[in-house]
């Protein structure tokens, strides 16, 4: 396992004043940007030009979670946006280890996400091609949903995978993460957690950040 990353979900901020809303996340190690096209679920967020309007905005790295139905051809334009990740949908890739290597050769992290119905080991050929993989642990769509238990043993499962092939993988979590669920995550084996609601529902997002770190640091020490 990686050194524990917390990456913030802006899907819970004030759309009307994104750059003062990541401000208020400055300890965090990326920014998680949830692009959603109406399609592949049913809401409407982000796209490139906002996103590249965010770069600008912030020095925290941002982290693209394309919920899109697409990926194979709209992808790069998020790495041109200026995302330093990007995590495209098994579910809606048609040619997952080749958009996984164009990503990385246009210069970002390329990261794959499973919905909590997809299993983890059909793809374990393709852990080494992703520098990270995504377990949703809830359906993606909407913010501030109940964690699942669920998907825990699919995160145990994706870190012995990790673990036999020697990769140097980042595991990531998304969806419910907060105080009263992350420590669980950790011990299954995840390093890279999204929480919005739970850091923007806080009344000081970033001492909020800083203590899904510790809680997180301390169930996998």
């Amino acid at each position: 396992m990686g050194s524990i990353q917390i990456t913030p979900s802006i899907l819970n901020a004030d759309f009307g004043r994104l750059g003062e809303e990541v401000a208020r996340i400055g300890s965090a190690d990326w920014v998680h940007v949830d692009v959603m096209d109406n399609h592949f679920v049913p809401n409407l967020t982000f796209g490139p030009t906002m996103v590249e309007a965010l770069t600008r905005s912030t020095d925290v790295p941002l982290d693209a979670h394309l919920m899109i139905e697409d990926a194979d051809s709209n992808a790069l334009a998020y790495v041109e946006a200026g995302c330093g990740s990007v995590t495209f949908h098994v579910e809606a890739a048609k040619a997952p280890v080749r958009l996984a290597r164009e990503i990385r050769a246009h210069g970002a992290r390329a990261a794959m996400a499973l919905k909590p119905a997809t299993p983890v080991d059909p793809y374990e050929d393709l852990l080494p091609e992703l520098d990270m993989l995504l377990v949703m642990t809830v359906e993606p769509g909407f913010g501030g949903q109940k964690f699942l238990d669920l998907c825990l043993p699919k995160i145990r499962r994706a870190r012995e995978l990790m673990d036999k092939h020697g990769v140097e993988t980042w595991l990531q979590v998304d969806g419910g993460v907060s105080l009263e669920t992350i420590e669980r995550c950790a011990e299954a084996g995840a390093d890279v957690f999204v929480a919005g609601s739970a850091v923007y529902s806080a009344d000081d997002p970033d001492r909020m950040v800083a203590e899904l770190r510790a809680r997180a640091e301390a169930a996998t020490a």
